[in-house]
């Protein structure tokens, strides 16, 4: 990419970092990177930079840290005087005067194939949903949310097993290619964007109690729910009135059980829903450490039943 355009580019959590990588390396000029301010992190709540942060400080470039783009961080950003911002998961709205502030404006870099699952967690809510396709688009950033138009869009289905982050994984890196192909055609005076078409869905952030298996519901409703709140929130069922988390789970034709009847089985252990089992491969109890599924079956000394 030969560019003399000015970019600012927000983001912060890890999922960003590809597209941030991405641009550099294609010689895009990225002047000053937007992200949030450090957080504390692990059991001694140690302030730490965002992955975006990090990245920014490996590659030399400025850093504006800033909790919302109010106008504080506006004037902050302004200074830098860039001709396009690039918006992926950075965790807060642009809004004006900062959105017109860039003679390009904004694009935004969002994991759906909008207008499906406009909003915080879009491929959480696919993969609960059960969409067999989901993926990424580039679009220009609107005051409505996630209502611009589309420069570009790729597909990507996901494997039976593969959860939410790793959906997320996936997408970061092949949408950061498509990031650069927009970025370009911008600079270039090519790039064409396009209304979008369809009935728009919402995906609101996720919180705790979205985390929660029901073995009443089939099979396939458990598990594509357990892959869309993995790894966060988390999934988990109760034990005894007790939160019990589940960090690995799968598939298992062939098997019947009550719901929430537990089976052991090699390498994990089976729990009935309203269809099928599935097979669970890692548990955690409350108040102790994850663990392999069967041998936390093998230290019960009765009969368990999951969501109780």
């Amino acid at each position: 990419m030969s560019t003399d355009l000015r970019i600012v580019f927000a983001g912060t959590p890890e999922v960003a970092v590809p597209s941030l990588r991405a641009l550099v390396a294609a010689g895009a000029r990225v002047v000053a990177v937007v992200t949030r301010p450090d957080a504390p992190l692990g059991r001694k709540r140690v302030l730490t930079p965002s992955p975006v942060a990090q990245a920014a400080d490996e590659l030399g470039i400025p850093v504006v840290k800033a909790a919302k783009l109010d106008d504080d961080a506006t004037s902050r950003i302004a200074a830098f005087a860039p001709d396009l911002g690039v918006i992926v998961a950075y965790g807060g709205l642009v809004r004006e005067p900062l959105l017109s502030a860039p003679a390009h404006g904004w694009i935004n870099l969002h994991f759906s194939l909008l207008p499906a699952w406009r909003g915080a967690a879009p491929v959480q809510r696919s993969l609960m949903a059960g969409d067999a396709v989901t993926g990424a688009a580039v679009f220009q950033l609107v005051p409505a949310l996630d209502a611009g138009d589309v420069f570009g869009q790729i597909e990507y289905a996901p494997g039976d097993d593969e959860t939410a982050g790793d959906v997320l994984a996936a997408l970061a890196e092949r949408g950061s290619a498509l990031l650069v192909d927009v970025v370009g055609e911008i600079a270039a005076g090519t790039a064409v964007a396009t209304p979008q078409q369809g009935e728009p869905t919402l995906a609101p952030k996720l919180g705790l109690a979205d985390g929660l298996l029901d073995f009443t519901l089939p099979a396939d409703e458990v598990l594509a729910r357990f892959r869309g709140v993995t790894p966060e929130p988390g999934a988990h069922t109760t034990l005894a009135g007790e939160r019990f988390k589940i960090h690995a789970a799968r598939r298992h034709a062939g098997r019947s059980l009550a719901p929430g009847a537990v089976e052991a089985i090699k390498g994990g252990i089976l729990v009935g829903t309203a269809t099928e089992a599935i097979m669970i491969e890692r548990v955690q109890p409350a108040g102790k450490a994850a663990m392999a599924a069967d041998a936390w079956l093998r230290g019960q000394r009765a009969d368990v039943e999951l969501g109780s």
